[in-house]
């Protein structure tokens, strides 16, 4: 069993970032900004934030936090996000998910122009992506596509189970698993909450990807010897041990499955530090004019 370490690569990918900005403002060129807006203050969201905040810092990027209460108005989140569109500084921005319940994620992610949506959640990258067009891939499946291939992981012909079918990592991963590219190619089976069977599903799955959010859903007796466990679930579980109060706790019950994986992703320190790393990818991607002139 050989532990995918999310931290490690993202880390080197940083770095790789972060020469290439130098080389571009050595050249005379903009460094690349992005903007997050963060609405309230839901824990896992100030962290992530924070995280991004950090990593922008680390790959030399300039970055901007707008904050507003969660009683902030739809009109007044979509004023700020039209102000963002046309703000030629800003290379991408993000609106920070989920929103208070008065506001239409649907409408608020429709509103950010497609050329900085660095999230990758505007149909219109969501439909490029879907038919192996350029554009920008949301950060989570970006990020274990790029584990994936940076851990040498055979998927051609591989039969691949995804747990979940999300707008954010279920839907995608299993659209650019089924790509004819590499990371790719394979034979992929979505399973969910109205799967019978999903047990036996799994047992015949090559390759698992859990995103359920459901904490130690898999289970080793749903996994065969030598798959690739992908583990994207990150739910904060009560631990009184901790000092936060709160351990966090993936989709697979890893004791149990590790031994009788080929390849696992830890939680944490698996994917999670991918997703952040691949916004940055986007960031710069966005910045250099790469995808959209």
């Amino acid at each position: 069993m050989q532990l995918i370490d999310g931290k490690a690569v993202a880390d080197r990918i940083k770095q790789e970032i972060a020469q290439e900005v130098a080389e571009i403002c050595n050249a005379g060129g903009k460094r690349p900004h992005l903007a997050a807006i963060l609405v309230g203050h839901d824990g896992g969201s100030e962290t992530y934030v924070a995280h991004k905040v950090k990593a922008c810092e680390q790959c030399g990027f300039k970055s901007t936090l707008v904050r507003y209460e969660s009683d902030v108005t739809e009109e007044e989140l979509l004023r700020k996000v039209d102000e963002l569109n046309n703000d030629p500084d800003i290379d991408g921005f993000i609106v920070q998910l989920p929103l208070p319940k008065h506001i239409s994620e649907q409408k608020v992610i429709e509103a950010i122009d497609y050329r900085k949506d660095v999230d990758g959640f505007h149909p219109v990258n969501v439909g490029r992506m879907s038919i192996g067009l350029p554009c920008f891939v949301s950060a989570t499946p970006a990020g274990i596509m790029e584990l994936l291939a940076r851990y040498n992981i055979e998927t051609k012909g591989k039969h691949c189970v995804v747990l979940g079918r999300s707008n954010i990592v279920g839907k995608p991963v299993a659209t650019l698993m089924m790509q004819k590219a590499y990371p790719g190619n394979a034979t992929v089976t979505v399973c969910h909450s109205a799967t019978t069977n999903i047990k036996e599903i799994c047992r015949t799955a090559d390759i698992i990807i859990a995103a359920l959010g459901s904490p130690e859903f898999v289970t080793a007796d749903m996994v065969k010897e030598g798959a690739v466990i992908i583990d994207v679930g990150t739910t904060r579980v009560p631990d009184a041990s901790k000092k936060s109060g709160f351990k966090l706790t993936g989709d697979v019950k890893f004791s149990e499955v590790a031994p009788l994986c080929s390849y696992i992703t830890p939680v944490p320190g698996g994917v999670g530090p991918m997703t952040i790393v691949s916004l940055m990818r986007n960031t710069l991607l966005a910045g250099k004019k790469a995808i959209y002139k």
